[in-house]
């Protein structure tokens, strides 16, 4: 079945705001974004897909077949639904925390205190919620 042409013209259009599309949106329509793909040259803020997922780049580079998105946090993170998405452990100041960031971790919920905090919600630098 063909589009017409006011679908096509939707169509590119949903495609063009991609980037820019609200976290709840990216995370549970991850078949918007192109799949992950060895070899890539990707832009800090691109998003893709990989294992039903949608990450999004955290610093430029190209895709190398052992940097998924799932085993290299310095390149990429979760594009999360919701306001308290599961606390990850920072591998430095690219993602790490910053002031007033919402996160759950060990079946609570934390709010950061500071700025860079890339400390484990519990031990420094975040108020249980």
């Amino acid at each position: 079945m063909a589009l017409t042409d006011k679908q096509r013209k939707m169509a590119d259009y949903i495609i063009g705001t991609r980037a820019t599309a609200p976290a709840n949106v990216a995370d549970q329509h991850p078949e918007l974004f192109d799949a992950w793909k060895n070899g890539e040259t990707v832009a800090a803020g691109d998003r893709r897909s990989y294992a039903g997922i949608t990450y999004e780049a955290v610093q430029s580079h190209t895709t190398q077949a052992d940097w998924t998105p799932d085993a290299t946090p310095a390149l990429w993170k979760r594009v999360y639904e919701g306001e308290w998405p599961e606390w990850v452990q920072p591998t430095g100041a690219h993602d790490a925390y910053a002031a007033g960031a919402k996160v759950t971790h060990g079946g609570k919920r934390w709010t950061s205190d500071v700025d860079s905090n890339v400390w484990e919600p519990g031990v420094y630098g975040w108020t249980e919620f």
